[in-house]
């Protein structure tokens, strides 16, 4: 079964385009990395790290500290797909993520994003 593409590609190579996304809508990277520290369990330092390294999105996942639990409770749809409809667990807490930034730059609070 073939993977698809954005699992081999770098994390570092989507990041910025994420952080862009926020801030063309008046948020921040900081906003960013809070977000991938709530799903991921990434400190600042080891999502720098993680950077650094151009580590796949895939392998960035898979060795995420400690996935959040609550992750479950985000639903919706990302790219015409429902979350809840996604099989393959690296898909989904990808778009996971993707949902995420869309709420950030939507202008959603950030205790609403964190599902707090």
């Amino acid at each position: 079964m073939a993977t698809h593409r954005i699992y081999s590609a770098s994390f570092a190579s989507v990041y910025p385009l994420y952080v862009a996304k926020a801030e063309r809508k008046g948020r921040t990277k900081a906003e960013v990395d809070e977000i991938i520290g709530w799903l991921t369990g990434y400190s600042p330092e080891a999502l720098a790290d993680q950077l650094a390294k151009n580590t796949s999105f895939q392998d960035f996942l898979a060795q995420a500290p400690r996935m959040n639990p609550a992750r479950t409770s985000i639903t919706g749809v990302v790219c015409g797909v429902r979350l809840e409809d996604i099989e393959e667990p690296t898909m989904r807490d990808i778009r996971y993520l993707d949902k995420l930034i869309d709420e950030l730059a939507k202008g959603r609070p950030m205790a609403k994003i964190l599902r707090g």
